[in-house]
């Protein structure tokens, strides 16, 4: 390149004490010496650049490198099946993969390494084979084309052609079979050990047994919608049954195994263990209102919704659940008005009578399908003013037409005949507050009723039965009287909640109060023999079928309590929270007949199945040489002596 000339795109600017020629004719510049190259030049500067001083230019900076992909996504939601919404996912995946590829290698001690290197082994054998074999079969030809050439000219050769024949014939099939090679066994580095230190193994020895195979069925049909799904309703409830089954197969373990071994530890103390948890989400704001165990079928019992605040009434559900199937109810009825109480009869099981807060009373039948009553009383052919606190069947009339009674706070006990197609109704009795006669005017006598809460009728004397009323007094009643009582019984200072006559002694019942007391009562004696004060309003109590001195109550702050009279006369010997929420109020109670549980109610539509322990269903131990007394008149003795001693101490005081 010429000394004058600079390539496109660069600009350089030398700086020189001495003159440059320029050489007007060839264009060349002649500097004064051969050290121009050599000098310092000075680099243009963009306009817009920075001035930085030396300490801003020996600033560090640190920069801090991470795995996170700046890409991902940081508000990915999903689908929660088990909370029904949508959540952000926290976790965020930060791979990014910027290159893969699936490869093909295989190891050569693998299975598939040595079958592929006894293949390859195998092909170059037959290759080299092959290759043996052509070479043989060209020589032979040509020894054939001179043999042939041979045999014209002797002609005594013919004789030995076919000896010939057969021998080139064996020597092509020996060269045709290529020569197999022997597979190398290789022996497994962690799995070998010698013949000679191996011991015998005896053999495994199956034992079996075959049973006879349970007998099947098979269903199979064809569904559209038109058809009617009634059709496999029956086989749907025993799949869901079975599903059911598997799914609580722990809770079912311990209704009918599990004994609390720490019972013998705990001074007679007895706890209650939670089993299931009775809830449908069409009767989640209703209060439960009454409960009842079915008398033929021991797993099935009726729980009736409702409301207790006044304010808030809405409609009523009556629902039967099973033991057997606790996700769901059997049988579904709903009404327009909150059910208040129910009662299944003795002997048509599948016949229960509910009481509404409108003053109505209905009977339900289980084996007709819809969801209507069969029959319902009406404000033209008779019905209560008040709600309907309490129904009871009793035995039929002399006609043999099903029965039953109800109270009311209206102050009126009802008797109910179900005829043929009506309900027919007769006033028993007309609950009158004693010392509440007012003079009126033209001196007629006016009369304040008695607001009825609660009733029961004694079990061996028919016509005998107990009331109680808002004002908490008890009245015992006779059907044959209906102007007068034969008894009244100041019992608690505020309304009566629930009055039961013991299952097994004739002259003991029970009364409990919104006043925090449970009183036991001789309806001989009107003073109460023992009073239990549980520092809570009490929904309910209930005798256990087991026991004439068990019984169990139920109070507002969520406990239940389980006394045995026979262990402490004093004092509960369980007291325990049955209910998740401190705000949550039980409101009923009941014993199976037959299981040792007891179902509770609470007023958010929740019924609890609880078992009670080894403690709380004691029963008299054997001695040598004497049979342990069973039946009804062990009982009535066992709590005629408890009565005996509460009689006594009152004598003497």
């Amino acid at each position: 390149m010429r000394p004058g000339w600079c390539l496109p795109g660069f600009q350089s600017i030398s700086v020189g004490r001495g003159t440059r020629k320029r050489d007007e004719d060839s264009g060349t510049e002649v500097g004064e010496g051969t050290d121009e190259w050599a000098q310092s030049k000075a680099t243009v500067r963009p306009p817009d650049q920075l001035e930085l001083t030396d300490a801003e230019l020996k600033e560090e900076f640190t920069r801090i490198l991470t795995a996170n992909n700046p890409h991902a996504p940081q508000n990915i939601v999903r689908y929660s099946f088990k909370e029904g919404t949508y959540k952000l996912i926290g976790v965020v995946n930060q791979l990014a993969v910027h290159f893969s590829q699936v490869g093909n290698l295989i190891p050569k001690d693998s299975d598939e390494g040595r079958r592929q290197h006894y293949r390859d082994e195998l092909a170059a054998s037959s290759q080299e084979s092959t290759k043996v074999v052509i070479s043989e079969t060209e020589i032979l030809e040509e020894e054939e084309e001179l043999k042939e050439t041979e045999a014209e000219t002797e002609a005594g050769s013919q004789t030995d052609m076919p000896v010939a024949e057969v021998a080139e014939k064996v020597t092509e099939e020996e060269f045709m079979t290529p020569k197999q090679p022997k597979e190398r066994k290789l022996t497994n580095k962690f799995n070998f050990s010698e013949r000679a230190s191996q011991t015998l193994n005896n053999p495994l020895r199956d034992r079996e047994c075959q049973m006879e195979p349970p007998p099947r069925t098979n269903f199979s049909a064809t569904a559209n919608q038109s058809d009617d799904i009634t059709k496999v309703t029956q086989a749907a409830k025993i799949v869901e049954r079975m599903v059911n089954q598997n799914t609580y197969d722990d809770v079912a373990q311990d209704f009918k195994y599990y004994e609390d071994a720490a019972d013998e530890y705990r001074d007679q103390e007895g706890t209650l263990l939670p089993l299931w948890k009775f809830q449908n989400d069409k009767a989640k704001r209703l209060a439960v209102t009454a409960l009842c165990w079915n008398p033929k079928y021991n797993d099935l019992f009726a729980v009736g919704h409702g409301s207790y605040d006044f304010m808030k009434q809405s409609q009523g559900m009556l629902l039967l659940y099973s033991m057997k199937n606790p996700s769901f109810p059997e049988y579904i009825f709903s009404s327009e008005s909150g059910i208040m109480c129910l009662d299944m009869h003795v002997d048509h099981p599948y016949l229960v009578v509910v009481g509404h807060y409108d003053g109505n009373v209905a009977i339900y039948n289980l084996k007709k399908p819809h969801s209507q009553p069969s029959f319902r009383s009406s404000a033209k052919s008779g019905k209560h003013t008040d709600p309907v606190w309490q129904v009871r069947w009793q035995k039929d009339d002399m006609d043999n037409n099903l029965n039953f009674f109800s109270v009311s706070s209206d102050g009126r006990i009802v008797s109910w005949t179900l005829l043929k197609s009506e309900l027919v109704h007769t006033d028993v009795i007309k609950l009158k507050a004693e010392g509440s006669t007012t003079d009126g005017l033209d001196g007629l006598q006016l009369h304040t009723m008695g607001c009825g809460t609660a009733f029961d009728f004694h079990k061996e004397i028919d016509y005998m039965f107990l009331v109680g009323t808002e004002e908490g007094k008890i009245y015992k009643c006779s059907k044959s009287y209906s102007s007068k009582f034969l008894d009244t019984y100041d019992a608690h200072n505020m309304a009566v909640d629930a009055v039961s006559w013991s299952p097994y002694h004739t002259k003991v019942f029970m009364s409990c109060s919104s006043d925090w007391t449970v009183k036991i009562w001789d309806h001989t004696i009107k003073t109460p023999m023992f009073i239990y004060d549980l520092n809570s309003a009490v929904g309910d109590v209930a005798w256990a079928p087991y026991s004439s001195t068990v019984f169990a109550a139920v109070t507002t702050n969520g406990k239940t309590h389980v006394f045995d009279l026979s262990i402490n006369k004093y004092e509960a010997i369980c007291s325990q929270p049955v209910v998740t929420k401190k705000k949550n109020k039980i409101t009923h109670v009941q014993f199976n007949p037959i299981h040792p549980i007891i179902i509770v109610g609470d007023d958010r539509g929740h019924v609890i199945c609880l078992k009670l322990s080894p403690n709380l269903r004691k029963m008299p131990k054997e001695k040598k040489g004497q049979e342990v007394q069973k039946g009804p008149a062990v009982e009535i003795a066992k709590l005629d002596k408890l009565l005996n001693l509460v009689r006594e101490v009152k004598t003497k005081t």
